[in-house]
């Protein structure tokens, strides 16, 4: 039996697949961008089409750089955009508006009206999570309000609805199988995490109807197989999670008291509690980690919605860089002496302030500034909201934070500059692993480990490996200043 997993990375701006030999080793990657779609000020769309062709071109690209065919792959492996949500018709498979993502902030409004009659903490407490737009459940309320006949549809069960893991699986499957695992359900607004049911009271307040929802199951599981004239076999779906959730798999978090922290288009910290479902008092998300053989993990999360989205502004926006690569480069040359904060509210702020009015703002210009010093202030931003999450982590769980090691991944892990930043920020250290697809290869040991070919969690565990701890640096009174500063701009951005 071949021992090789293939795994789909659907994310917010391209989609990859990943083939993984039996050595748990990337040997081949399919990577291609779709376009991103902003109707209106603070909207954020997809159309699922591009999703679904750019994720069957890519799972071609890889099965052909490496040199397999569709029966060479034992399973496939799922992480995806979490809160990104899409409603199609149920006999064609066919979306019936675009796939509002979870950036979009369209259902401010509407999360507002929630919370002015008091049902915040009934969200809260059911499901681990605070009203905000981010989430899922508001944007399908969205949708069946304001496409035409929508509603009427839902109700006689010619729709459903689902995250980018359950539409993809539909698709793969011919429409075989509509289901999600428990880290997508339970970041819907609509799942009670503590009964791992849909929770009707929930869905009744957003008059979403349960038949549109999927199935939910655990994170390694039977998800269906797919149709043999997209890659010349049927492939079992054993494996599916959240990106983050993937992320903490990959990086091999499976005791209590690890944290990860993924620095991508945002950036998501997340601490394994265990079997220990911790209410957060900080405004904190509670969250499933992941669920194994009907074992349920959880986590708490914290949500920064502008990390390396803000490096892209410095490219493209700005155009003080060629390449993000450049950004830690530029940031060197800052003068030292200049004190700049940017507070990257672009789309609000997200944990633990939660405040999805709020809007970007740069303190402390002088006539001198530049781009070197709009660099510095960039990046030094990721790292002072990676302390505000681990300092609300501290406060929230007294399971050993203090003496925590984070480990990173993604995309903006690859900065020296960057990681030193953060682990100067949170004193604390910073570990880098040798594997950086952390993310696909969660994906692909949920699968591998339920197909029989690759190693349990406690061997898997044992493969982890690390390329460079940052030790923390910077003296006490200079961390503290920075801070102090810090806090002082984010109190200034604050719309409430």
């Amino acid at each position: 039996m071949s021992r090789h997993i293939l795994a789909i990375d659907q994310g917010t701006t391209s989609s990859r697949a990943i083939v993984f030999d039996g050595r748990m080793r990337a040997v081949a990657t399919g990577q291609k961008e779709f376009p991103q779609h902003y109707p209106d000020s603070g909207w954020v769309e997809h159309d699922p089409e591009d999703i679904w062709k750019s994720v069957v071109t890519t799972v071609r690209t890889a099965l052909r750089k490496a040199k397999l065919k569709g029966s060479d792959i034992a399973a496939i492996g799922i992480t995806n955009q979490r809160e990104t949500v899409v409603v199609w018709e149920r006999d064609t498979g066919r979306p019936i508006h675009n796939a509002i993502v979870w950036q979009d902030r369209r259902t401010a409004p509407l999360c507002e009206k929630l919370k002015e009659r008091g049902l915040e903490r009934t969200f809260s407490k059911k499901t681990g999570l605070l009203l905000d737009p981010y989430f899922s459940g508001t944007k399908l309320a969205w949708i069946l309000d304001h496409v035409k006949g929508a509603r009427k549809r839902a109700a006689k069960g010619e729709l459903l609805a689902g995250t980018i893991d359950s539409f993809l699986i539909w698709r793969l499957t011919g429409g075989a199988t509509h289901v999600t695992d428990a880290t997508n359900a339970s970041r819907t607004l609509l799942y009670n995490i503590e009964k791992n049911v849909w929770d009707d009271e929930l869905l009744d307040i957003l008059d979403v109807p349960k038949n549109m929802l999927p199935a939910v199951k655990d994170s390694a599981d039977d998800f269906g197989t797919t149709l043999k004239k997209l890659f010349g076999a049927e492939i079992p779906i054993l494996g599916v999670a959240g990106d983050q959730q993937a992320a903490v798999i990959g990086q091999a978090c499976f005791e209590p008291g690890m944290l990860k922290a993924t620095y991508g288009t945002g950036c998501f910290a997340v601490l394994n509690t265990g079997n220990t479902l911790v209410r957060s008092k900080n405004r904190l998300l509670t969250t499933i980690a992941y669920r194994l053989d009907g074992r349920t993990t959880y986590a708490l999360e914290g949500s920064i919605f502008v990390a390396g989205a803000a490096v892209q502004w410095l490219r493209d926006g700005l155009k003080v860089i060629g390449k993000a690569a450049d950004s830690g480069a530029l940031a060197e040359k800052a003068d030292p002496t200049q004190h700049l904060y940017l507070v990257p509210a672009f789309v609000g702020l997200g944990a633990p302030h939660w405040d999805a009015e709020a809007r970007g703002a740069i303190y402390g210009l002088t006539r001198n500034s530049g781009p070197a010093e709009f660099a510095r202030a960039t990046l030094e931003s990721v790292a002072y909201q990676t302390h505000d999450l681990l300092h609300a982590m501290r406060r929230d769980w007294r399971g050993g934070t203090d003496s925590t090691v984070l480990r990173v991944d993604g995309g903006m892990v690859a900065s020296d500059w960057t990681m030193q930043c953060v682990a100067d920020m949170l004193d604390a250290p910073v570990d880098r692993p040798t594997v950086l697809e952390t993310t696909a290869l969660g994906a692909a040991w949920l699968a591998g480990s339920r197909a029989g070919v690759w190693p349990d969690a406690k061997q898997f565990a044992g493969s982890w490996s690390l390329d460079r701890r940052f030790e923390p640096q910077m003296d006490e009174a200079t961390r503290r200043a920075k801070l102090q500063g810090w806090q002082d701009a984010v109190r200034r951005t604050l719309t409430r």
